[in-house]
């Protein structure tokens, strides 16, 4: 009887066995079915978003999976890594995406718009630039004139409003307002120069010069950088060709408009920008963005 005891117990460790034995075989068949996959750290709106696809997945596919978490349909969103923009039909491999990698997810401006994406044959102004340009030429407007009791009203209520006041040049006035004044919006001029004397704005928070004659050289981007409290600076509609590297000293923009100018490139100290959330660069004859771009951690609309 002792014999058919032990007997009996082998024959169920062996099934236990086997049975083990099997589970693991199928565990590892299943691991060996699923395809590998990777984390990609995806960085939007100051957060960042971890998010797991497979190895062989393209752009495209994580542009899908980045919707529900975004809220940003496929069509606009830009993706950066290492400062290249990753192209829709690539893989992700092929871009050197790994596992790890950082991806920096840029809204883009056509999407919340309308004004579509930045091609290389587009040229002149978009269909609003050319309204407020034809606004601009057919009114007759009226020189301002300066009064000692407007300049105390810009210095009491800390805003100068002269769009569409038919300017050439800033009138010396408003340097003389000095640390009173957070916002200067001198849209729809023909104003050619920002001098030196912009510096003595030192609390100024928003520069609206959209829509004038600005040219190269026409901005003193060394007074620009004594105001450190600038967030927001419009320079759309000028005829910009070029932006200096100094444009990397105004570490406390937020918002940078240069739309409708002749840019063939934006400088590489773009991305000391680290405080830049939205740059709107459409209408220009830049092709492809600098490296740097993946710095500006807090963009997040192009």
């Amino acid at each position: 009887g002792g014999k058919g005891w032990f007997s009996c117990v082998r024959s169920i460790d062996k099934k236990r066995k086997k049975l083990r034995s099997l589970d693991r075989a199928a565990g590892k068949q299943a691991m060996e079915s699923s395809p590998p996959t990777i984390t990609v750290q995806v960085k939007f709106a100051g957060r960042t978003i971890p998010v797991e696809v497979p190895t062989s997945a393209s752009t495209a596919e994580l542009k899908l999976l980045l919707q529900p978490l975004t809220n940003v349909l496929p069509r606009g969103q830009k993706l950066i890594c290492k400062g290249k923009v990753l192209a829709d039909a690539a893989s992700l491999s092929s871009m050197q995406v790994g596992d790890g990698s950082k991806v920096m997810l840029i809204a883009s401006q056509g999407l919340h718009q309308g004004e579509g994406p930045i091609t290389k044959n587009s040229s002149g102004l978009a269909p609003s630039a050319k309204r407020t340009s034809n606004v601009k030429d057919n009114q007759t407007l009226k020189p301002e004139i300066i009064s000692k009791s407007r300049a105390e009203r810009w210095k009491i209520t800390g805003v100068i409003a002269l769009s569409g006041s038919n300017l050439k040049a800033v009138p010396e006035e408003v340097w003389d307002c000095g640390s009173s004044i957070r916002v200067l919006d001198v849209c729809n001029n023909s104003i050619e120069a920002i001098p030196q004397k912009i510096a003595a704005l030192k609390s100024l928070n928003k520069l609206l010069l959209t829509a004038n004659d600005i040219s190269d050289g026409g901005i003193s981007w060394e007074g620009l950088s004594c105001v450190d409290t600038l967030t927001v600076l419009s320079l759309s509609q000028n005829r910009l060709v070029t932006l200096p590297p100094s444009l990397g000293t105004l570490t406390f923009l937020r918002e940078l408009c240069i739309a409708n100018n002749m840019l063939g490139s934006l400088p590489v100290e773009i991305g000391l920008l680290k405080q830049l959330e939205i740059l709107i660069a459409n209408n220009n004859r830049i092709t492809s963005l600098p490296s740097s771009i993946g710095d500006c951690e807090s963009l997040f609309e192009v």
